[in-house]
C-alpha cells in the first residue's frame, strides 16, 4: 500500500503494516478527541515514525496513487480533524 505524507513524499509499505497503523491511528483519534495536543504530538510522531520505519520510500518522480494521505509532522489538532473520515486517516478495512 501507498502511503504519502504531506511534504516528505510516498512510502510503500505491506499490507501486515495496516493492523500496527491503525492503532496508532486510534491514539491520534483519541487524543484529538480529548482535545490532549501533548498526547495528540506523541502520537503523530510516532505514526508518522513507524510509516518511515517501515515503509520503502519511491522515487520522487513516481506517479503512484496514495491509497493513504498523511499530515505532516507540523500539522495542527485542527488541521488533522478536517483531515480525519468516520474511520480515522487510515480505516480499519478496505
Amino acid at each position: 500500500m501507498i502511503v504519502r505524507i504531506m511534504g516528505e513524499g510516498q512510502l510503500d509499505l505491506s499490507e501486515a503494516d495496516l493492523d500496527v497503523l491503525n492503532a496508532f491511528d486510534r491514539k491520534l483519534e483519541e487524543a484529538i478527541e480529548a482535545g490532549d495536543e501533548a498526547v495528540f504530538r506523541v502520537a503523530l510522531h510516532d505514526l508518522l515514525a513507524r510509516v518511515r520505519e517501515d515503509g520503502k520510500p519511491l522515487p520522487d518522480d513516481s506517479l503512484q496513487p496514495s491509497q493513504y494521505i498523511l499530515p505532516p509532522p507540523d500539522a495542527s489538532m485542527d488541521e488533522v480533524r478536517e483531515m480525519l473520515g468516520e474511520e480515522g486517516l487510515i480505516p480499519e478495512s478496505r
